[in-house]
């Protein structure tokens, strides 16, 4: 199932209508999708380079939209969101998040677990619906979680917008699939923000 939609959200970064179909992902992948905006900006970046601005500000702003949602399914309806939890494995990874919210206070412990939810493997829809479940401030909620999407989107623009070009060549040349550029970047976005965190440690 995971493979098809990945194809599916490919083959949308190609739609004339693309950009509404990457607002939609944005948003449902925030609380319950499987598939992160990534694998639509970086194909959407190369292909139309001058837009994205446009792009990454398109997924920054329904991804934190549907954070919301996440937030509001955590908050308002408990069994929905055990289920989503349970669905995908995040029991784990949940009772990370709900342990390290309740350690100490402040904007930078929770900055750091935010940096956490945005940038790395550890899903979003996680953090989103385990704040809704401990009635996080919903303000701050919104506020560290539009910092650390746009940051991250905006990386992936960027280097889209950036080293686009030669990435085609090698798909062209080695008849590579979009999935081995997505990985490239994914990771060295990582390794950027570990250096990041590294730095400012």
């Amino acid at each position: 199932m995971f493979q098809r939609l990945y194809k599916k959200c490919l083959n949308l970064a190609g739609h004339k209508n693309s950009n509404f179909y990457l607002g939609l992902v944005s948003f449902i992948e925030s609380s319950f999708f499987p598939i992160p905006p990534d694998v639509m900006i970086i194909p959407m970046v190369i292909a139309k380079k001058k837009t994205f601005i446009k792009i990454f500000l398109i997924a920054s702003i329904f991804s934190v939209l549907g954070g919301i949602l996440g937030y509001l399914i955590g908050y308002l309806f408990f069994d929905l969101a055990m289920y989503v939890i349970e669905l995908y494995n995040y029991e784990d990874k949940v009772e990370n998040l709900k342990s390290n919210m309740s350690k100490g206070s402040g904007f930078l412990a929770w900055l750091s677990i935010l940096f956490l939810a945005g940038f790395t493997p550890l899903p979003y829809k996680a953090f989103t619906i385990s704040s809704g479940l401990i009635a996080f401030n919903l303000p701050i909620f919104i506020i560290v979680s539009l910092v650390s999407r746009s940051l991250r989107f905006f990386i992936v623009a960027f280097l889209s917008y950036k080293f686009g070009e030669l990435f085609t060549e090698y798909m062209n040349k080695h008849g590579s699939k979009w999935s081995t550029v997505i990985g490239i970047l994914i990771v060295i976005i990582f390794v950027f923000i570990y250096l990041f965190l590294k730095l400012n440690g």
